[in-house]
């Protein structure tokens, strides 16, 4: 896969943010408490995201910025809510991932992401790291795929469910490298890692700022970082395709959205609204200290990004067979 994120470079981005600022702004100002969903519970990465941009955009505005959220069916409870809101940009959402992947993973997902949607912007991106317990030989990602050549099957990877991102990572790398590691769902990230941690499974597709204590104390050891760039947290950590796994890039990301339908002006005042905020030195600060990297672009070009997305992701999930229902 080649880097699907061409818009996250620093260039583009400090370039997006300089472009929105010598603009006029379009006259839109809510006047009224905007609801910013977030499909997922308090405390996930893209819970934070969704705080700390729903605060600068309800001090630019002088509105509240409520944030709901509305977890369940991987994601598609909130952003069903979303897609069936009024079209007035008082009900807009962060999502990610698993917005795109969702309707590729089960046959009756409540939306569409292309048809139901208005993308406004990406605002946050960052990679994951992959990680293997200490009993696995393979000490690089070269020497992880030659290790699963020759015991198919027999290497192990964790994931926090059944099509989520970490899994659909693992089969990625299966479908690139040619090679055949088995999947192992848990309930959740959190026991995934744990049982990382404890052995029981041998190679994880990892949250980055969970992971790197553990890569730290020596329980784990880093082989590459997932994206298409390194981290600004591992800097000496190559990413996959430096590593030997020429195409491959996974990379976690953040945008915002509102429903389809909602008026071209209202999108483009938030969009600028967002590339403001995700501009400020506090912000891109405190976001780059969790592992993401403030980012921005037009809706037309985030509806691109959506758009490679999810055929990327689909491809994936119908050549290795997943279903989540």
């Amino acid at each position: 896969m080649r880097n699907l994120l061409p818009a996250m470079t620093a260039t583009l981005l400090f370039a997006t943010l300089a472009t929105a600022h010598a603009q006029p702004s379009p006259q839109w100002s809510p006047t009224r408490p905007v609801r910013l969903i977030v499909p997922f519970p308090p405390g996930g990465s893209t819970d934070l995201v969704a705080r700390v941009v729903g605060q600068k955009m309800a001090d630019a505005w002088g509105k509240q910025v409520v944030i709901d959220n509305r977890p369940g069916a991987n994601g598609m409870i909130g952003s069903e809510v979303v897609a069936k809101s009024a079209k007035d940009g008082y009900t807009l959402m962060v999502n990610g991932a698993n917005f795109v992947t969702s309707p590729s993973l089960y046959r009756k997902a409540p939306y569409d992401p292309l048809r139901d949607f208005e993308a406004i912007s990406l605002i946050a991106f960052g990679p994951n790291v992959l990680v293997a317990h200490p009993s696995l030989p393979a000490k690089s990602v070269q020497e992880l795929i030659a290790f699963a050549k020759a015991k198919p099957g027999e290497v192990t990877f964790a994931s926090g469910g059944p099509g989520g991102a970490q899994h659909l990572a693992g089969e990625l790398f299966n479908s690139l490298a040619g090679i055949h590691m088995t999947h192992i769902p848990y309930k959740g990230s959190a026991p995934g890692l744990t049982a990382l941690i404890g052995g029981e499974v041998v190679v994880g597709f990892a949250d980055m700022l969970i992971t790197l204590p553990h890569v730290k104390s020596g329980k784990l050891r880093a082989l590459a970082v997932t994206g298409g760039t390194r981290s600004n947290l591992i800097p000496e950590l190559p990413t996959v395709g430096e590593a030997g796994l020429k195409g491959y890039a996974v990379t976690a990301w953040f945008g915002l959205l509102a429903p389809a339908g909602t008026p071209a002006d209202i999108v483009n005042r938030i969009q600028q609204e967002s590339l403001k905020a995700m501009g400020t030195p506090a912000l891109k600060e405190r976001l780059l200290s969790q592992g993401a990297i403030p980012s921005g672009n037009t809706p037309a070009e985030f509806a691109r990004f959506i758009a490679a997305e999810a055929a990327k992701w689909a491809k994936v999930v119908k050549d290795a067979g997943i279903k989540a229902d």
